[in-house]
C-alpha cells in the first residue's frame, strides 16, 4: 500500500493509512499527524457528554488474544467517545477454541460489517497478516515482542506536552529507556518513534536484558549498564515493567538485586535533574522497577500517560477509519 501525506487546505496533516500497524513504518510526519489529532481530540473528555459523532455507523471489534486492562478499556471508550459501536470479542468462548485460524476469525468478523479490528496477539507479526487477509482498518494493540505503537504513541504524546511547556522539543532531549528491553514492544515503538523525531536515547539494564546487539539493530541508539552513572545526564526516563511471564532464564541474580542497581528510587531522583519527567507503561511492580514514592511524586507523568492514552488511540481512530473511507 502506497502511502504519503498531503496538507488540507486547513493547514492540517492528512493520513493517509487505513492500518496502524507498527512506529517502524511511519514517518516523523505521519507520526506527528496522529499527536496532533490527539491534541485537538483530547478535550472531548473534558466535556460534561464526552462524546463527539465523528464514527456515528462505525463498528469497532477489539480482537485481544492477551489479557489486558488498560489497552483494551482506553480501545473500548475511545472508539465510544466518537459515537463508534464496540464489540468485545471473546476469544475463550469462540470458534478459536476449537482450531480456527486467525485469518479466518478475522475474515468472519469482517463479514458482519465491522470498520475497524483492534488486534492483540502473542505472536509478532499477526497484526500484519490480519492487514493482508481484510479490507477493513486493523490496529495493532500490541504483537508479542515487536511493537505496541499507540503506547509509544501515548509515550511521545506525554513528553511532547509536558516538554511544551518548558519550551523544549524532541531535538534536544535525551531519554532513557530502562529496563526489560529485551522482551519489551513497548520499547522498541519508543525507539522507533522518539528516533525519527530528533530524540537521543540510551537503553539501559543488565547485559541479560540489554544487550550490545541493540546498537547495530537501532542505529543512533546508545546502550548502558550502569543507571547510576546515565540519569544524572537524561531529560526522561521511561521504567519498563520486568516481563517475568516471558523470560526463558534468569536474567539476574535475583528481583532484589535488579532492584538494587535498576530500580528508580528516591535516592536515585536526588541525582538526577530538578525536572527529570518519569514514566512508565504500566502494569507498575511497585517496589521492583520503580518505588511508590516515585511513581507517585511530582516528576511522574503515569497517571497523565493514561489520560493521554485515550486521545492517542480516538485519534487513531479516526484517522484510519478516514482513511479507509477516502478509498471507498
Amino acid at each position: 500500500m502506497t502511502t504519503s501525506i498531503a496538507a488540507h487546505p486547513d493547514g492540517r496533516m492528512a493520513w493517509t493509512r487505513q492500518n496502524l500497524l507498527g512506529l517502524e513504518d511511519l514517518s516523523a510526519p505521519e507520526i506527528t499527524a496522529i499527536l496532533d489529532t490527539a491534541r485537538s481530540l483530547k478535550e472531548v473528555s473534558t466535556r460534561s457528554i464526552k462524546k463527539v459523532p465523528a464514527l456515528r455507523g462505525k463498528v469497532v471489534v477489539n480482537l485481544f488474544f492477551e489479557d489486558s486492562t488498560r489497552t483494551k478499556t482506553s480501545f473500548s471508550l475511545a472508539a465510544q467517545r466518537l459515537s463508534a459501536d464496540v464489540i468485545d470479542f471473546s476469544v475463550s468462548t469462540s470458534s478459536v477454541s476449537k482450531g480456527e485460524t486467525l485469518r479466518d476469525t478475522a475474515r468472519n468478523i469482517e463479514a458482519m460489517g465491522v470498520d475497524v479490528i483492534v488486534v492483540r496477539h502473542k505472536s509478532s507479526g499477526a497484526p500484519h497478516l490480519l492487514a493482508r487477509s481484510v479490507g477493513c482498518s486493523v490496529i495493532n494493540a500490541g504483537d508479542g515482542s515487536h511493537e505496541h505503537p499507540t503506547q509509544g504513541l501515548l509515550d511521545l504524546f506525554t513528553i511532547r506536552e509536558v516538554m511544551a511547556t518548558r519550551g523544549r522539543d524532541f531535538g534536544n532531549l535525551h531519554v532513557a529507556i530502562v529496563g526489560d528491553i529485551a522482551n519489551s514492544r513497548v520499547a522498541r515503538s519508543n525507539v522507533h518513534g522518539l528516533i525519527k523525531l530528533g530524540a537521543k536515547v540510551t537503553l539501559v539494564g543488565p547485559s541479560t536484558l540489554v544487550p550490545g546487539d541493540f546498537r547495530r539493530l537501532y542505529p543512533g541508539v546508545s546502550v548502558a549498564h550502569d543507571l547510576d552513572a546515565l540519569l544524572p545526564t537524561v531529560d526522561v526516563v521511561n521504567m519498563l515493567r520486568i516481563q517475568f511471564e516471558r523470560l526463558t532464564s534468569a536474567a539476574f541474580p535475583s528481583v532484589r538485586e535488579y532492584s538494587r542497581f535498576f530500580g528508580l528510587t528516591k535516592e536515585r531522583m536526588a541525582r538526577a535533574k530538578r525536572d527529570l519527567l518519569v514514566l512508565h507503561p504500566g502494569p507498575m511492580n511497585r517496589g521492583l522497577e520503580i518505588m511508590t514514592d516515585v511513581a507517585d511524586g511530582e516528576n511522574s507523568a503515569i497517571l497523565s500517560q493514561v489520560a493521554n492514552g485515550l486521545a492517542v488511540r480516538m485519534a487513531v481512530l479516526y484517522l484510519c477509519v478516514g482513511a479507509r473511507g477516502d478509498r471507498r
